[in-house]
């Protein structure tokens, strides 16, 4: 899967090149190299400084918006007017520092909406009076009869009229394996017909459908997601007006506008500003090496409240594949020899419970394959064919009565039990005599029982939402000691369950792979997407994408949250800290304005070193 990258630089190259121009200008103007004959430090002012200024008069002209920008505003202009043009140009360059920091950090989500519509087909095959037209899938009406050709898009919800196929449903319910449809069953939109073509009849069109649905779904919740606020701009206010009544009150008391000025410089929330930008970023950079790519930047912060993990079952605490979990015989049947059987005849098969057949018998046994003669396939049955001299049927329960196999309730009873855990199962027919079954399933990744305990040590509680059948969920729960399970659901049903935690105030975070999870990972506090094995959709969907699908990083991934979050909060008091003494000091007379924009950037500079320490941390 072609992942993005976290952030596009190419998108702050200028603002890149004038910090980059600004901090040699500082330099410079620090060593006293005078080139021109004006102090260096205006290259900062006037590339750094005039558009915090600009941006700071226009939110407050026009919303009446006071930002930390105002502030620093009045310090930049205060230390101009007294002739500190180098505690200026450094105030300038740490603000526009921190805003480029942020500006990355919290970087807008991607929707993947377009690619949800390019789902919907634009053609569709409609007949009428016997003729078969192709016409735009936007005038389809209820009621038409349509035709889906093997490969092909159905276009609407609907109910099959004619013929038998295999309907791959992953985009809408996420099921792992193709459901098998026949006259009078259901489909949906988005589902892809596999095999054999069939009429269909039209009942749900255009913005009722199940993909449109689907898509009006996510736009909803990602509406409805709250964006990130910058904390040094939701304590802009209050520290906007202490700082002028600390500088008025001691310009009117010492009559010393150099002080009032000092007072301006080191009020500025340059550390402040940095508190939260380099820590996320050294946690985000923590979590790349940990497998995540975090895509939201205030993912981690929201993270760090979560107090519960919905997971999707099917590509996530699975595989997300097939494969073969028993071989079973009735009496005189041998399993090596009912697998080389029935591994033989869907070799030929496209259907991919017959491929996983064949990927398990080659997996585990090391004899090839004998030849199959007189091969078919019958979408919604199963397949046929002749092998070492036997004639060979494979597939359901029903295409075994439909074909008078003998003693077909003895393969029922050898399949009850793995029907009851969820699994698929093929049976198998030697010349006309029932003679074994070979059960499927979506096996459970190997580390999904350790990510659990590891949830419940940072007392998160564990969710399993699955649009799988409840047998299913229940056993691939149980296997890991996963209590809450909810099976069957449709994706408006995930979300409605994400909604209604969120109503009570208690914080979710989803982790799905498919196209079905978008809407619930847009609506979750914290969106995770399988990013190997998911779908682009998903991915774009989501705030966080696990690189390599490993899951078993993901409690280290909340505790990484948690420890960010302390990290801001000391790096916070320690910058306020920082400017209070500073303030003290500056009402005092003891600090001018460049010692004092010195002392404040050191505060700054801490401030980062604290948060780079999240680089390496580890759970």
């Amino acid at each position: 899967m072609n992942l993005r990258k976290f952030t596009n630089w190419h998108e702050h190259g200028q603002d890149i090149l004038f910090l980059l121009l600004g901090g040699i200008s500082l330099g410079l103007s620090l060593l006293q190299v005078q080139p021109f004959a004006w102090d260096m430090a205006w290259v900062a002012i006037l590339l750094c400084g005039v558009p915090i200024i600009l941006g700071a008069a226009q939110a407050l002209i026009t919303a009446f918006d006071i930002r930390a920008d105002v502030l620093v505003s009045l310090a930049l202009l205060a230390s101009i007017y007294s002739g500190e043009i180098f505690a200026a140009g450094e105030v300038a360059f740490i603000m526009q520092l921190g805003a480029l920091l942020e500006e990355i950090t919290v970087n807008k989500a991607r929707a993947g909406i377009a690619k949800l519509v390019d789902l919907t087909p634009r053609k569709a095959r409609r007949i009428q009076n016997g003729r078969e037209e192709l016409i735009d899938a936007a005038r389809i009406k209820i009621g038409d009869t349509l035709r889906v050709l093997p490969g092909e898009t159905i276009p609407v919800d609907g109910v099959i009229t004619a013929g038998s196929t295999a309907i791959n449903q992953a985009a809408i319910t996420g099921e792992s394996l193709p459901v098998d449809k026949s006259s009078g069953d259901g489909v949906m939109s988005g589902g892809v017909n596999q095999f054999g073509a069939f009429t269909m009849k039209a009942e749900k069109v255009g913005e009722n459908s199940s993909l449109q649905r689907m898509i009006r779904l996510v736009q909803s919740a990602d509406a409805g997601k709250a964006k990130i606020v910058g904390l040094a701009d939701r304590w802009a206010t209050w520290v906007v007006i202490s700082a002028l009544t600390a500088a008025a009150i001691t310009y009117a008391v010492t009559g010393e506008l150099l002080r009032a000025v000092t007072i301006l410089v080191v009020f500025c929330p340059c550390a402040l500003v940095l508190a939260t930008p380099t820590a996320v970023m050294a946690a985000i950079g923590n979590a790349t090496k940990h497998g995540f790519l975090v895509r939201e930047g205030d993912a981690l912060e929201r993270l760090a409240e979560v107090s519960r993990v919905a997971f999707d079952k099917t590509g996530t605490l699975t595989e997300g594949h097939p494969q073969v979990i028993a071989v079973q015989g009735v009496e005189g049947w041998h399993k090596a020899e009912l697998f080389r059987y029935g591994a033989a005849v869907e070799s030929s098969s496209e259907h991919p419970l017959g491929k996983a057949l064949v990927a398990g018998y080659q997996k585990q046994e090391n004899e090839p394959l004998p030849l199959t003669e007189d091969f078919r396939m019958l979408p919604g049955r199963g397949v046929q064919g002749r092998v070492q001299q036997r004639n060979i049927l494979a597939g359901n329960m029903l295409f075994m009565q439909e074909r008078g196999v003998t003693n077909s309730r003895d393969l029922a009873a050898l399949a009850q039990p793995y029907l009851q855990q969820g699994a698929t199962i093929i049976y198998l027919a030697i010349d006309g005599q029932g003679a074994g079954i070979i059960a499927l399933a979506d096996t459970l990744r190997q580390e999904a029982a350790s990510v659990i305990v590891g949830l419940k040590k940072a007392q998160v509680e564990a969710v399993l939402l699955t649009g799988d059948q409840e047998n299913a969920a229940r056993q691939a729960a149980g296997k890991i000691n996963l209590s809450e399970i909810h099976a069957g659901l449709m994706p408006d049903d995930k979300l409605a369950y994400i909604r209604q935690k969120q109503v009570k105030k208690e914080p979710i975070c989803m982790i799905g792979d498919g196209i079905n999870d978008a809407p619930a990972l847009k609506a979750a506090q914290v969106g995770i997407a399988m990013g190997g094995i998911g779908s682009d959709i998903a991915v774009e969907a989501a705030d966080i994408a696990l690189i390599n699908d490993d899951i078993r990083e993901l409690p280290h991934l909340i505790q990484l949250a948690r420890h960010m979050m302390r990290t801001i909060k000391k790096n916070l008091v320690f910058a306020m800290s920082v400017n209070f003494i500073a303030i003290i000091l500056a009402m005092a007379g003891i600090l001018n304005p460049v010692f004092g924009a010195l002392v404040h950037n050191a505060g700054s500079v801490l401030v980062i070193i604290n948060s780079a320490f999240l680089l390496h941390w580890e759970n």
